[in-house]
């Protein structure tokens, strides 16, 4: 269960705050809640890893303008006090400039910035499924991936068999997100990398 600190808090604040505190902790802004992220497991951070290793390769071998950041980059919705640290973000570097808070805060808020975001979900899942899912949609982000390794999510969202599961989520042409989702020998399908050659399996077999 995420901890809050039962305050809210406007995202000049939240960045305030964050100056504050011990490196080894991470925070996050939830419409205004200043919210203690669960410590990870080490699975979860070993797929973080792998994933994250995969697709730096892809963007090199694409000679892409995107760049891997993981954990490091703030995603601010706009019009909102909130604040994310998705797992896995890919930047579209050339937009960065156009970001009124990239160069002293490191923060992103234009879905021209973020052609894919990832959570790899912990106990927190439903912030994961539910309130980082409606505002990365409402963003106009493209492409969201929930990888749900062990599984957390409830069986309304991943099935009755509870197998470890990756939902991906894109835009349609009237700006919602569709989803598909991935288990065992699926092959993924992301339109960011439509010749990624890897299967849910991959991605699930490094937490050994």
């Amino acid at each position: 269960m995420t901890q809050s600190l039962q305050k809210l808090y406007t995202f000049d604040e939240f960045l305030k705050f964050l100056e504050t505190q011990p490196e080894n902790t991470r925070y996050e802004l939830h419409d205004g809640d200043i919210v203690k992220m669960p410590q990870p497991l080490g699975i979860h951070e070993k797929i973080i890893m792998f994933l994250a290793r995969m697709l730096l390769l892809k963007s090199i071998e694409l000679k892409s303008v995107y760049e891997i950041s993981s954990k490091n980059v703030l995603v601010k919705p706009e019009n909102k006090q909130s604040g994310y640290y998705p797992d896995i973000l890919l930047l579209n570097l050339p937009n960065l400039e156009n970001e009124p808070l990239w160069e002293k805060e490191s923060t992103v808020s234009q879905a021209a910035s973020v052609p894919l975001a990832i959570e790899v979900v912990s106990t927190n899942w439903r912030d994961d499924y539910h309130k980082k899912l409606a505002d990365y949609e409402e963003m106009g982000i493209p492409e969201y991936w929930i990888v749900d390794y062990a599984p957390f999510g409830s069986k309304m969202l991943i099935g009755e068999s509870k197998q470890p599961i990756i939902t991906i989520y894109t835009l349609n042409d009237d700006g919602e997100y569709q989803s598909k989702q991935f288990r065992e020998q699926n092959r993924i399908e992301s339109p960011t990398f439509p010749d990624l050659n890897l299967t849910a399996e991959q991605i699930f077999s490094t937490r050994y």
